[in-house]
């Protein structure tokens, strides 16, 4: 189905998205920096508060991370006292992670950088031009994950 946007438009859209997408992740990094945090740990421990115990397959579903970068960052949040990880009562093979008082705490005390990036990043956008935007780049996105799954299975 064709549009009639041209070239250059889409290519300045995609390098906005691009833009975006790299001034906000320096904004959470600053934001969780001070708290000894990286990105995908917050994640996580966002997760684990809202969720409760999780399976670490479970999470790494979720998060839609690899296994060893998962694997990276809950050692790293065991490590410091923020999450425990216990056998799964049926299946030992697997673990169980759970947030502990301290990551509780910690994650209570962090500004949220998501709201921060809100606030600051839409502050006089309308909620219709937000609306049409999440729109835009979620087709946008499920178009090019199902062109991708097209073009594996030739």
């Amino acid at each position: 189905m064709p549009n009639n946007v041209n070239d250059a438009d889409l290519e300045a859209a995609g390098s906005w998205a691009k833009r975006y997408f790299l001034a906000s992740r320096e904004v959470v990094e600053s934001v969780l920096r001070p708290y000894d945090l990286g990105n995908t740990q917050w994640y996580v421990l966002g997760v684990l508060v809202d969720r409760g115990p999780l399976k670490q397959r479970d999470l790494t579903r979720e998060l839609e991370v690899e296994r060893a970068t998962l694997s990276a960052v809950i050692s790293a949040l065991v490590r410091k006292g923020y999450i425990e990880q216990h056998p799964d009562p049926e299946d030992q093979r697997q673990k169980i992670l759970q947030v502990t008082p301290a990551g509780r705490t910690l994650l209570a005390s962090v500004p949220d950088p998501i709201a921060i990036i809100a606030a600051v990043a839409f502050a006089d956008v309308s909620d219709a031009d937000i609306a049409t935007t999440n729109q835009v780049l979620k087709d946008a996105t499920q178009r090019l994950i199902d062109y991708k799954k097209g073009a594996t299975k030739s």
